[in-house]
């Protein structure tokens, strides 16, 4: 016979849509078996009453034909030849009706018992078991319901207890209760072969019997078939009883193995460890929907991921349906007001967004390893569990000391120096100078320096600041982080304003400009500074990745001629701010343009130091690169034309400072010649003329100690 159609009872746990679904497959089946047995059944039972009433009215006319003697009949009562022939009948028929007894017990026995069993016991069963699976069902969802709305802020023992024994109490019942019912629908596709072949071979056996009492017109070829069929039976039946054993065995140990499955809570980690080297992955999850402006809801589905896609599917759905495409999209735990365990799943190009629910932590993480894997499309790959542990392994080796340049990046030394100019944007990975190549990586960041993986405003420090040292006249401090003054660099009136949203993964110090690997002129870029970045990216990744942070904090960038500002999006606030001049470089990485990093010359007491800064974008790590390049090529330009237009007025200062101290020489000459003329008129008297006639004419070296008495003079009043 055919292969038996089967439902599989190791996923009864999983409880899929696929396997609901395949279970109302063979539940419309045991409909319809249920609906033709019944009419079998009346059909047999019909036969089964014919025989009945045959083999009495055969035995009522035997008995008539042995009491005709005892008939008083008014003529002809006296008649033996009639009576001798009836007798006779009468014998032949009592055999007859015997035989007819015969066959109607077997007939009750071979076709009516096994019918009426399979009617009355197996079809009811099945029914009985579908009603208390439909319960269980029902109390299991209602119990995860309860779990699932548990109160974040208001979290009490007794309550969560309670709720999490309801949980397992409905689950285990749940699942029992299906591995029993899958057990007798499995069961049950054995047992119609059997009630329609049993009650069959049954009558035809009976009636087999019944005519070899009268004749011997059955041939042995039906004979051979007749027990051709009996031998099918007894195999059915002998296959039925061994798959019910297994099923029974699997039954026993799935629940000895699942008792710890049925707490929705973390399970032991040395039973169940956390696979972060998945590629695919199903499960029930809670999906937020908007209902409007600012209310939500939670709607349990059954999520399964299908190459580079996330399918949804509610109860009830045959297929399901495409959530949105998860390669290169970003995933991050996040925190919600009123559920746990939530992660929030970005599409590449950031317009759909979806928040999701686990059960507990550990699903949770799996979900988010799973979809990293899948983003970075591990899943193309032939093996790609595999791979994704080999890349989970390199991640765990990321924070050791990498190995030299020279010998990482061998094949990748350039043949000539090159003669391009560098521009102040670059991609993460380009080629490496002689002088990078022989460095190691220790040369490039600082030893055992810690990884910073939120932000955390200057002002708290500042405020930290002020707190132990102090000032007079200090103006007030701003609760938001900003400074009520205005830089001079912040020019509101600035060509250039560009938004873009990031999501800072995390920032930690390299090495000071002072060893000339990090820092250059601005607008002069070498190949040492990008590799810098580029291992900076590494490290960050790798140290998430190890120690499981999965949240981003995100922000907008506003990238301006004076500075690059991170700007809180919900309230405003500049969390963070870099002037322009102390962004020394930024690059994008050279295979996922989402992520961006740059550098910073930072000061502070202690010193200067470069801090690198990495940042996850929408796909728009490049645009920002070229943003801040516009932006220094501006701020340069406008740097030189301050310049310019600084050096124009001091040179116009010093020429009026020039025009007024000549003009202030003339004035005093002009004095100087004004009080000779008067010294001469005045002394003309006291000196009358000679002999000869002639004027006194004073001596030159009297005339000039007049003219400096007089420009002293003329001096003491003007600096009066």
């Amino acid at each position: 016979m055919p292969g038996i159609e089967k439902l599989p009872i190791e996923e009864t746990l999983d409880d899929s849509p696929q396997t609901r679904s395949l279970l109302g497959v063979f539940e419309e089946d045991t409909a319809a078996i249920s609906n033709y047995s019944s009419q079998l059944y009346d059909a047999m039972q019909r036969i089964y009453h014919a025989q009945n009433e045959l083999s009495a009215a055969t035995h009522l006319t035997s008995k008539l034909l042995r009491e005709y003697d005892t008939q008083r009949f008014p003529l002809g009562g006296d008649d033996e030849v009639m009576s001798s022939t009836l007798q006779q009948f009468a014998k032949v028929i009592d055999e007859l009706s015997s035989s007819h007894a015969v066959l109607s017990t077997q007939l009750a026995d071979a076709m009516m018992f096994p019918i009426t069993q399979f009617k009355e016991r197996d079809l009811k069963e099945i029914l009985t078991l579908k009603e208390v699976f439909q319960i269980s069902s029902d109390d299991h969802d209602m119990a995860n319901n309860r779990y699932s709305r548990l109160s974040k802020k208001r979290d009490n023992e007794r309550v969560r207890s309670e709720v999490i024994e309801d949980v397992y109490t409905a689950r285990k019942k749940q699942h029992q209760t299906m591995m029993h019912y899958f057990s007798s629908l499995n069961a049950l596709q054995y047992k119609k072969k059997i009630s329609l072949l049993e009650p069959l071979l049954g009558y035809m056996q009976a009636q087999s019997s019944f005519f070899k009492l009268g004749s011997e017109n059955l041939t042995q070829q039906w004979e051979d078939f007749l027990a051709t069929i009996g031998t099918s039976v007894q195999n059915v039946r002998r296959e039925m009883e061994t798959e019910v054993g297994a099923m029974q065995q699997t039954i026993q140990e799935m629940e000895d193995s699942c008792d710890l499955l049925y707490v929705p809570t973390d399970p032991d980690p040395t039973h169940t460890p956390l696979n972060r080297n998945l590629t695919r992955k199903q499960g029930y999850l809670y999906k937020r929907i908007k209902t409007g402006l600012v209310s939500s809801s939670w709607e349990r589905q059954y999520f399964f991921t299908q190459g580079g896609n996330l399918m949804g599917q509610s109860r009830g759905e045959v297929a399901g349906g495409l959530l949105m495409d998860i390669d290169n999209c970003s995933v991050m735990a996040v925190d919600s007001d009123d559920r746990r365990f939530c992660f929030q799943i970005t599409s590449f190009d950031g317009k759909k967004v979806a928040t999701l629910q686990a059960e507990n932590r550990r699903d949770c993480e799996e979900w988010i390893s799973t979809i990293n894997n899948i983003s970075k499309r591990i899943y193309l790959s032939e093996n790609a569990e595999e791979l994704a542990a080999r890349v989970n392994q390199s991640a765990l080796e990321a924070v050791t000391p990498s190995p030299s340049f020279q010998q990482r990046h061998e094949s990748m030394k350039p043949a000539g120096p090159s003669k391009g100019r560098a521009s102040s944007i670059s991609s993460v990975g380009s080629e490496i100078s002689p002088a990078l190549s022989a460095l190691s990586f220790d040369a490039l960041v600082a030893p055992e320096t810690p990884i910073q993986f939120d932000i955390i405003s200057p002002a708290n420090e500042g405020d930290v600041a002020q707190t132990r040292t102090p000032t007079h006249g200090s103006r007030r401090s701003n609760p938001f982080g900003e400074s009520g003054e205005i830089s001079e660099e912040e020019n509101p009136d600035s060509i250039l304003h560009q938004l873009f949203v990031v999501r800072f993964l995390g920032s930690m110090e390299v090495r000071s400009g002072e060893q000339g690997h990090v820092t250059g002129e601005t607008g002069h870029v070498t190949g040492e500074q990008g590799h810098v970045i580029g291992e900076t990216m590494r490290q960050i990744l790798a140290a998430r990745a190890i120690h499981n942070v999965f949240r981003m904090t995100e922000s907008h960038l506003l990238v301006t001629c004076s500075c690059l500002k991170l700007i809180d999006p919900q309230t405003q606030v500049t969390r963070l701010r870099f002037p322009l001049q102390s962004v020394l470089h930024s690059a994008s990485h050279q295979d996922n343009k989402r992520l961006l990093g740059f550098l910073l010359d930072s000061k502070d007491p202690s010193g200067s130091r470069t801090v690198c800064y990495i940042f996850e974008t929408n796909n728009d790590g490049e645009k920002i690169c070229d943003s801040i390049g516009l932006a220094k090529q501006i701020a340069f330009h406008s740097d030189l034309d301050k310049r310019e237009a600084r050096k124009r007025k001091e040179q116009n200062k010093e020429h009026e400072k020039k025009e007024e101290e000549l003009s202030k020489q003339r004035q005093i000459e002009k004095d100087l010649e004004e009080q000779s003329r008067l010294i001469a008129a005045s002394s003309r008297p006291a000196n009358p003329p000679s002999s000869d006639g002639q004027f006194l004419v004073l001596s030159n070296s009297q005339s000039e100690d007049s003219d400096a008495g007089e420009e002293g003079k003329k001096q003491g009043e003007s600096d009066a």
